[in-house]
């Protein structure tokens, strides 16, 4: 279901509009989270397994939220609100629009509103949408409303790493999709090559100087701005399992020469050994099963496929372990505008990475997010979006790293060359993996 669901929900929103309304495109999106959350329990939606994770019934409304409160609020006078105490009550993060939940950590502590009602919101907001888009939006209407789209697509990605996060903490491990996909046995390592390029000045970011209602890009991926590199060398795949195995059995979360300072720290509170979701199982020839969103796989059946749920200082780490580096996103972003942004990304169905099979330079969009050597600050120039939506992604610029290219669960309609993304450097739970420079 999840597959047939998700892949009628093509289309591009943002950057290749066509023939396409804004309202078909309000139609699939929002159709799109119903047909991710159709797979799981009304108790299923409750859970929030760790404080930066969110229950998935509220990723539902806090989507909800923002299209009432920063398009149907403000540009439709008619507009009658489902519940006013929902204007605080799914605000995440945007202070300067008044109370928020103290404490993110405890959306799951909430049993009302009930999931029904969460859907009964949901149909209210769309109907409300569906007649104020048949009336016609005005230019910053419409911007908002395609904002929210991509809003919701990234709480889509959300939502699929929080319900495995949530599946791997119940100790019954249930599968979020019902089909288990082949393991693939026999999928060979693809071998490691170096792509070489010249480096010089290059132009990074999204160009905005034709760009339209319709035509979309976070405004952290702007100005689009000259950079300079030197020569520079990038793996023609993502590392593996198999190779990570190595980094393991090598000792490589017990030597601290190959740890950044706060890395070891972490690594030693947190008593890492291995990747997330990895666990020991003695009837596995290599030691080890994976959970994965169809279940347990064992590690032997995965070890060609790209290593996932990794933090910054694990992937710091194996770099450094390797004589290697991790890419800047200058370099990262110059080699992706060469390459089409296709790949495993969530409307394959797979749910997770796979094996490195084509030709040149392989898996930079999908199968997992890639971490960089980049702290995730502005852009030389950068403005962030004035009031309440400036709040969206300028504020966090302190404490994280940029990580591109997307994941198994990126919605495939999301992802462009100059996406950035950002985490904290201890972050695991979402599908962040490793590609290799020199």
């Amino acid at each position: 279901m999840i597959r047939t669901n998700v892949m009628a929900a093509r289309s591009r929103v943002g950057t290749d509009v066509g023939a396409a309304t804004v309202e078909s495109q309000y139609r699939v999106v929002r159709s799109a989270t119903s047909a991710l959350a159709a797979e799981v329990t009304a108790e299923d939606q409750m859970v929030q397994s760790f404080p930066d994770a969110s229950p998935m019934k509220w990723h539902q409304a806090h989507t909800t939220w923002f299209f009432e409160t920063f398009v149907l609020r403000p540009f439709c006078r008619e507009y009658k609100p489902f519940r006013e105490e929902f204007r605080w009550l799914f605000n995440s993060y945007y202070n300067s629009l008044g109370e928020t939940i103290p404490g993110k950590g405890l959306r799951s502590a909430f049993s009302r509103p009930s999931l029904d009602e969460v859907l009964a919101f949901r149909a209210h907001v769309d109907r409300e949408m569906h007649r104020f888009l048949a009336n016609g939006a005005n230019e910053e209407a419409t911007r908002r409303i395609v904002l929210g789209l991509n809003h919701e697509q990234q709480h889509q990605e959300l939502a699929m790493a929080d319900i495995k996060h949530a599946f791997f903490s119940n100790p019954l491990y249930p599968s979020y999709a019902a089909t288990r996909f082949p393991e693939d046995k026999g999928s060979p390592v693809s071998k490691q090559k170096w792509h070489s390029f010249e480096g010089g000045l290059i132009e990074i970011g999204y160009a905005l100087e034709a760009a339209t209602a319709l035509d979309f890009c976070f405004d952290n991926e702007t100005p689009r701005h000259k950079v300079y590199l030197e020569p520079f060398q990038i793996a023609n795949r993502e590392v593996t399992c198999g190779e990570f195995l190595e980094f393991i059995l090598d000792g490589g979360y017990t030597r601290s020469e190959l740890w950044l300072s706060e890395g070891w720290d972490t690594v030693n509170r947190e008593g890492w050994r291995t990747p997330l979701y990895w666990d020991a199982d003695p009837a596995d020839q290599t030691g080890w099963r994976v959970f994965t969103l169809t279940g347990w796989r064992v590690l032997s059946a995965l070890l060609a496929t790209p290593v996932c749920h990794v933090s910054f200082f694990e992937a710091d780490a194996f770099a450094r372990w390797r004589g290697c580096r991790l890419p800047t996103e200058g370099e990262w972003e110059h080699v992706a505008r060469q390459t089409p942004p296709r790949g495993n990304l969530l409307d394959t169905g797979r749910l997770h990475p796979t094996a490195a099979r084509g030709e040149g330079i392989d898996q930079l969009f999908g199968d997992c997010w890639e971490w960089t050597a980049s702290a995730y600050t502005g852009y030389p120039g950068y403005k962030p979006i004035p009031g309440a939506l400036g709040e969206y992604n300028g504020k966090f610029m302190s404490g994280q790293m940029v990580l591109r290219g997307g994941s198994c669960v990126t919605p495939a309609t999301h992802i462009r060359a100059t996406y950035r993304n950002f985490f904290p450097p201890a972050t695991r739970w979402q599908f962040t993996g490793i590609r290799l420079a020199s």
